[in-house]
């Protein structure tokens, strides 16, 4: 998916908000149980530096594209240096979904939200559930990448810390916050507070703790988290660490150290422009931005865990952003993949070394170890 500097370093692009219209009473209700300086990219995280890795509306990344050099768009990823000694997640990737509202649990043990008539709160669970399952080797193509190379090196010998693979599932933890309901419009310093919050809650109290882990935060439908669906925002999700100090409302404090997050609004309230439909036709494809999104902003989470330390191109794109809306099939286009938890639509992301080298988008990728 489109995907989507005034501070110590520049930012490009930053998927993370979650905020939500207060409807009824608290969004998401109770359901019945059943640094490397970059240039700013002309796209929807322009305006806003902390959006790094945003999936752009379809639209928005068509407009991008054609006002982006063929070269920019095929050039390779390198090494930003990292960001407080952090490139890229070098152990095994956890992920705890965090939703802003109470909750329901279905027959299968799944959180179910009132605020979610669309199932989404499933199909994220199981779709993380299903990361390093079944041999996928849609997580391998981020393996090739690593940390503590030189800035600006492009490829990764074999003796460094590369990314890890989320072996056996990466869902680690899912929290419904139903201590207040979510903001109508939240700001990406409260989307950061709340993953701050999420990681005391979970008891990663500690910088080793939150060293491989990424928090994402979701909103109930109709919200607006940092401007989505509204004219002040034309993405689908951003990602990016609590303490970048461009974050709208400035960077949150982390006792915890830090602390990465994504802002993973109600997807389907964009429709098509977020992905409805875009790899499977009728009901099947309703969901296929959610997977595709949230890959998307995974991906690109773990290959640039604070940004912009890890792995970007000349045009600050992330691994995920060159590969975004590039069609369906082949070798590096959005298809269904095949995990344990079920079938998934998901996107390609970059890999430096297909083709010889040159790069491309891939979907498939032996793992690096």
């Amino acid at each position: 998916m489109g995907m989507s500097p005034t501070s110590r370093r520049t930012r490009t692009r930053a998927l993370t908000g979650l905020g939500a219209l207060a409807l009824a009473a608290s969004g998401f209700a109770a359901a019945p149980a059943a640094q490397a300086d970059q240039p700013v990219r002309e796209t929807a995280g322009q305006t806003h530096p902390y959006r790094h890795g945003a999936v752009p509306t379809k639209e928005d990344n068509a407009n991008a594209n054609a006002n982006s050099a063929a070269a920019q768009r095929s050039s390779n990823l390198r090494y930003g240096g990292g960001v407080d000694g952090i490139g890229v997640t070098t152990g095994a990737p956890k992920v705890y979904l965090v939703f802003w509202g109470s909750q329901g649990t279905d027959a299968n043990g799944n959180t179910t939200l009132s605020g979610d008539p669309k199932g989404i709160a499933v199909r994220a669970q199981q779709l993380f559930k299903g990361l390093g399952t079944n041999g996928e080797t849609w997580s391998g193509v981020m393996t090739q990448y690593c940390e503590g190379i030189t800035k600006g090196a492009t490829s990764c010998p074999s003796t460094a810390a590369h990314v890890g693979y989320p072996t056996g599932g990466a869902l680690a933890g899912v929290w419904v916050d139903s201590s207040a309901a979510a903001p109508g419009q939240a700001s990406g310093n409260q989307l950061a507070a709340e993953a701050v919050k999420a990681a005391g809650h979970f008891g990663n109290t500690t910088a080793a703790a939150n060293r491989n882990v990424q928090y994402v935060v979701l909103s109930p439908t109709g919200t607006h988290p940092d401007g989505f669906n509204t004219s002040a925002g034309n993405f689908c999700a951003w990602h990016d660490w609590n303490g970048d100090t461009t974050l709208s409302g400035g960077a949150a404090p982390s006792p915890y150290g830090d602390v990465a997050f994504t802002n993973d609004p109600y997807v389907t309230d964009m429709g098509t422009s977020c992905g409805q439909n875009y790899v499977n036709s009728g009901s099947a494809g309703l969901l296929d931005g959610v997977t595709m999104v949230y890959g998307h902003e995974y991906s690109e989470t773990v290959t640039d865990q604070n940004p912009a330390g890890g792995w970007t191109d000349s045009t600050g794109y992330e691994n995920a952003d060159k590969c975004a809306w590039k069609g369906t099939g082949g070798v590096g286009g959005a298809q269904n993949v095949a995990f344990a938890t079920g079938s998934f639509a998901m996107q390609g992301t970059w890999a430096n070394d297909y083709n010889g080298g040159a790069g491309g988008c891939e979907i498939s990728h032996p793992v690096v170890h």
